[in-house]
């Protein structure tokens, strides 16, 4: 087969189409963005160097520069003009203090309370939705469906300013990747994991119980903000877009719950980025077996981090047979188990099970989720994992 272009080999991975070799793309390289100095384009062109297929994401806004939801890429978030947030913090003697937000909204108050500890990284600042604070949280922003109310003017669509950010972030990402043909990618979406972020895991688990019809309807409010969210980034021509889901496997919500919150509005993301001529990408490493057929019928384009180690119900060569080509896979390879903790020899394992279960059509190798730790045993790792995979990646069959 004639050599592909790094796009190329991307779009026709995510087909299920034959490639000249399995394309090899990090889900998340913190370890070497941070040596980039955060800059998106700096990240890309080191790992062009590297030999990976690496992709432009669209828009981009570097986590320092989000801290009112620093784990949720992509479009800034902006509450409606009307909204007051105040802050203030609570000394505890003999214990850590507490810090209080209140967003005074026209359609009522929201609080939060977050207990702080000693590794508390965003100083007196509490965002509006991080993974950081679920565990230290005292009081959830979102506990009752009055609540609802206040939450819609803090998930207000993109206004002017966002949409200006977004166009001068898209005319220079499509010009990078069209001169370096490589992906351009868009997102990120997100659906319980918003919700999971603004109820708390363990009090949402059980509202999904106790009250399924105020979880659906929060679920409904996110779906609308996403969509509108979607339309603008969708409008960049972006070759991928990605939705973070990674609660809604198994060890958070029960399937038929998945078959009636979930599935529906998942589907609608979908249809509207096939429609826009955009793939769309799912993002889900654990929790997976029970759902397998949901996925198919919600119809997206590729799963993105399955983790043989770390995640649950992940048996590889079961997800690969039960999606039969309908849905590709992205990931193979724990992280920051194997990749960053692991042998050679262990490295060179597991990348030929990947290899062998996952591919060779229908599969890109990465490590899972995310390579994170800066020292020298990870890079000597990092760089035979590439090494072995330039070395095998033509020899799959």
């Amino acid at each position: 087969m004639s050599p592909l272009t790094s796009r190329e080999r991307m779009l026709r991975a995510f087909s299920s189409k034959e490639v000249d070799h399995i394309p090899c793309a990090f889900m998340s390289f913190s370890a070497l963005r941070n040596r980039q100095g955060d800059d998106f384009y700096k990240l890309c062109q080191a790992e062009m160097e590297l030999g990976l297929d690496t992709f432009i994401f669209l828009p981009y806004l570097p986590r320092r520069a989000r801290p009112d939801h620093p784990d949720l890429r992509g479009l800034p978030i902006r509450f409606h003009p009307d909204v007051v947030v105040n802050v203030w913090r609570e000394e505890v003697v003999g214990n850590h203090d507490i810090l209080h937000k209140e967003y005074d909204t026209p359609g009522g108050n929201l609080s939060t309370s977050v207990q702080l500890s000693s590794d508390w990284n965003h100083g007196n600042h509490v965002p509006f939705i991080d993974d950081y604070q679920i565990p230290r949280a005292l009081k959830r922003l979102i506990t009752e469906k009055n609540e609802l109310e206040a939450l819609q003017f803090l998930l207000q669509p993109p206004d002017d300013e966002i949409k200006d950010f977004f166009a001068k972030e898209q005319r220079q990402a499509v010009d990078f990747a069209k001169e370096n043909k490589i992906l351009l990618v868009g997102g990120w979406g997100v659906g319980m994991d918003m919700a999971n972020w603004l109820c708390g895991m363990k009090e949402l688990m059980k509202l999904a119980i106790t009250d399924i019809e105020f979880v659906e309807d929060l679920i409904e409010m996110i779906h609308q903000w996403n969509m509108a969210r979607m339309k603008l980034v969708l409008s960049g021509n972006v070759d991928l877009f990605i939705r973070r889901a990674w609660y809604e496997g198994c060890d958070f919500v029960l399937p038929k719950f998945f078959q009636r919150v979930i599935l529906p509005r998942l589907k609608k993301e979908v249809d509207f980025a096939h429609t826009c001529g955009a793939k769309f990408g799912y993002i889900c490493s654990s929790g997976l077996i029970p759902m397998l057929d949901l996925h198919k019928e919600a119809g997206f384009d590729v799963l993105i981090g399955i983790d043989p180690i770390q995640g649950t119900h992940t048996d590889m060569a079961l997800v690969k047979e039960s999606y039969n080509d309908r849905i590709s896979i992205w990931g193979g390879v724990s992280g920051a188990i194997t990749v960053e903790l692991g042998t050679e020899e262990e490295i060179k394992n597991a990348m030929m099970k990947a290899m062998s279960e996952l591919g060779p059509k229908g599969f890109i190798l990465s490590p899972v989720d995310n390579i994170t730790v800066d020292n020298p045993k990870t890079w000597k790792n990092v760089n035979f994992f590439i090494n072995e995979w330039k070395s095998n990646a033509n020899n799959i069959r």
